[in-house]
């Protein structure tokens, strides 16, 4: 059930607000408060999934409320209504984080498709903390070597900035870490990291998939559909395999960049976003610029800061830590105690050619641990990790 509270000091606004909401679902769950001080009060000491606050209001108005509640509890959306004067005030409490706002007195569609759009936000958000708490631990950065080490020392120096971050590697090397990682140590740590493989989504859907839709955009555009950079408002949106998107919804990404706003497919209104963009990529963008393929002028956007992943093979000091690490998390997974390698087993390990990276390795390491006695031997290396 949808908790959702009203502040609003008109008796009758709030009555009114109250019964269009109780009518469109029985799994809305509607409370209200007379001024901004009450409302803060409920919103302290209750769990909302939304929040419909009057900007104007006697004791506390709704800018004032709204900047002390993305203080406490940022992850709620904000609603605001205006009368008809107060638009300049509404454009202000947009920047300051509210979700959207609603002119008084309230079109109904307008209402319910804001107080809908703002309750997917709001599960997205939900969603994507329950799964951070289950994968945090996916996204160490394993390793000593000195190229890992810098990484690590460019992360902590970028990762309080709102700059603009490039990953490059080939595949397997653990770019994603290295976003996950950058928005982990954020200010933007408690709002979403929004993943997007643009190389795993179809050309003709990906403008849809980051931007939404308005129901009847297109023929399966069945109701209004936020998209990807709406959900990581406020957070973080990791576009990986960049070089793989089109040239279309390129320039809509770098409309993005330049002006903070996004418009959804199929529809004439901007919608205003905070969000840092970090991208990764395989492939070597001055190459695709040189042959079409990429835009110069969003290469230059996104790659403020570049950070390159090393292959396995321009670390294989590491490859000791990573066989622990991988043999520590499988033993886990599987219910069983951490099989122990040799010296010459990790030894020969470190002198295979690692075309897959760390991919590769993880791959092996399980299967000598499946295949292999129970410590893993020079020869179970020999026989099970043939390349």
């Amino acid at each position: 059930m949808s908790k959702i509270l009203i502040i609003e000091d008109e008796a009758s606004i709030r009555r009114v607000l109250t019964n269009i909401l109780t009518e469109e679902s029985s799994t809305y769950k509607v409370e209200d408060a007379v001024d901004g001080l009450q409302g803060l009060e409920k919103i302290k000491n209750n769990d909302y999934d939304l929040v419909l606050c009057d900007i104007k209001m006697p004791k506390m108005d709704g800018v004032e409320l709204l900047e002390a509640v993305k203080k406490i509890k940022p992850e709620i959306p904000m609603v605001m209504i205006s009368g008809h004067g107060d638009m300049e005030t509404a454009v202000h409490a947009m920047r300051l984080g509210a979700f959207d706002f609603i002119s008084k007195p309230p079109d109904l569609n307008r209402l319910l498709n804001t107080v809908r759009n703002a309750l997917d936000k709001k599960q997205l958000v939900v969603e994507n903390k329950i799964l951070k708490n289950k994968v945090s631990k996916n996204f160490e950065m394993i390793g000593d070597s000195e190229a890992i080490n810098h990484i690590k020392i460019m992360i902590d120096k970028v990762a309080q900035t709102d700059a603009r971050v490039l990953i490059t590697g080939p595949n397997g090397t653990g770019k994603e870490l290295v976003a996950h990682q950058l928005h982990d140590k954020s200010e933007r740590a408690n709002f979403p990291l929004i993943e997007v493989n643009c190389a795993a989504i179809p050309s003709e859907l990906i403008e849809s998939e980051l931007f939404g839709h308005v129901k009847g955009a297109f023929t399966s555009a069945v109701k209004d559909r936020a998209g990807k950079f709406e959900a990581a408002d406020g957070g973080t949106i990791f576009l990986d395999e960049i070089g793989d998107m089109s040239l279309s919804a390129q320039a809509k990404v770098l409309r993005a960049l330049q002006e903070s706003m996004i418009t959804r497919v199929g529809a004439d209104k901007d919608i205003k976003i905070d969000v840092r963009v970090v991208a990764a990529t395989n492939k070597d963008l001055k190459k695709e610029i040189a042959e079409g393929r990429f835009r110069e002028d969003l290469y230059h956007r996104l790659a403020v800061i570049l950070i390159k992943v090393p292959s396995l093979n321009d670390r294989r000091e590491d490859i000791p830590l990573l066989i622990e690490h991988f043999t520590e998390k499988i033993a886990a997974e599987q219910g069983n105690a951490p099989k122990v390698f040799s010296k010459t087993a990790i030894t020969l390990l470190q002198e295979y050619d690692w075309t897959g990276n760390i991919r590769e390795l993880r791959n092996v390491v399980e299967r000598l641990i499946i295949l292999g006695g129970s410590e893993i031997s020079e020869n179970d290396v020999t026989l099970f990790a043939s390349k």
